[in-house]
């Protein structure tokens, strides 16, 4: 597992930007973490990277905003509202799976949909100052 501790969203962001260097089609990362912990500047800091800075808003009504990047799609999720993982299966949520890169807030509530190999950060305040945010990376094998 790796760790990094954001001092700011700023950091979060410039985090995530270089962290985007390593995403392929087919790349899922679950983004763990309670609100306002930072997830959402992870998310706009990928898209950054892909030259889609501007555009970003959080899917929370929509379940799930698509940005076209040069690689691939990138599909930014947020299933908090799902009453379960039905409503995934019923949306087709797990299409999205093969067809480009997912950001997936909230992912923990749709685990058993996540195939067996995906990244999962987890988003909490530092135990140094409750204005940073520790940042736990693993990569899940199942």
């Amino acid at each position: 597992m790796n760790k990094f501790i954001s001092k700011s969203e700023q950091d979060t962001i410039n985090f995530a930007e270089n962290f985007a260097n390593q995403l392929h089609k087919k790349d899922i990362i679950v983004l763990s973490g309670d609100l306002g912990s930072g997830k959402t500047k992870f998310v706009q800091g990928i898209l950054k990277h892909f030259g889609l800075e501007n555009e970003i808003s959080s899917p929370t009504f929509t379940i799930v905003n698509e940005y076209n990047a040069n690689i691939c799609p990138i599909y930014h999720f947020d299933v908090y509202r799902l009453a379960d993982i039905d409503e995934f299966y019923a949306m087709g949520g797990e299409e999205y799976f093969e067809n480009g890169i997912c950001l997936i807030e909230w992912g923990e509530i749709i685990e058993d949909a996540l195939p067996s190999n995906y990244i999962k950060i987890t988003f909490s305040k530092s135990k140094e100052n409750d204005e940073y945010r520790e940042l736990n990376i693993e990569r899940i094998t199942r």
